[in-house]
């Protein structure tokens, strides 16, 4: 099998990644991730998803390659990450009783056949109406002030969920698992199939 490179930095997408039970490597790419004038959610982590593949392909010039970007959506506007206390509140209580949607863009490069294949994938999370000592007591829990949309799902934040809604839930922490076997599949990488060559 080529060489698999994941190409983040979050810990969260590369446990997720484990689960495939795939060798790979990790690298973070270095691209711009601000938002083009006018450029809707959707088209923006598709966008940045292939960016980040196609900059790693740079190192690696064989290797299969993931790309992956997220950003949650309230009311058509992006939530990026607070990186303060006083706006993971202002955040967290503009999603109290809401519905916010993860999209989830993810890319794969296969750098040896400089072929991209990349998709978006949606997933809805409807938040229960949250106190201000719930809030409050979550954020000094988690400090959640790197995250969009400032919460952890993998972690406490699951005590704010009324409801998850979509198809797969591995793209709410960031890497659509469901979709990446297919995409693997379209270049021949079966992933039940590699499992006896790793043992």
């Amino acid at each position: 099998m080529q060489t698999l490179v994941l190409g983040s930095s979050s810990p969260f997408r590369a446990t997720l990644l484990g689960k495939l039970n795939l060798p790979f490597i990790t690298e973070s790419p270095d691209i711009d991730e601000s938002a083009q004038q006018n450029e809707s959610p959707t088209a923006l982590v598709e966008r940045l998803a292939q960016q980040k593949a196609m900059a790693i392909a740079a190192n690696h010039p064989d290797a299969l390659i993931i790309g992956s970007d997220q950003v949650a959506v309230i009311n058509n506007e992006i939530l990026g990450k607070p990186g303060h206390h006083e706006k993971a509140i202002e955040q967290l209580r503009l999603a109290s009783g809401k519905t916010v949607r993860f999209i989830t863009g993810l890319a794969l490069y296969d750098a040896r056949r400089d072929k991209m294949q990349s998709l978006i994938e949606p997933f809805d999370v409807t938040f229960r109406t949250l106190t201000e000592h719930e809030i409050e007591a979550y954020l000094l829990a988690e400090q959640p002030y790197q995250c969009a949309g400032s919460f952890k799902s993998e972690g406490l934040g699951i005590c704010l969920f009324e409801r998850l809604s979509g198809d797969d839930p591995n793209s709410l922490v960031g890497l659509p698992l469901i979709q990446l076997i297919r995409l693997l599949n379209n270049v021949d990488v079966n992933v039940l199939s590699q499992q006896t060559h790793h043992r």
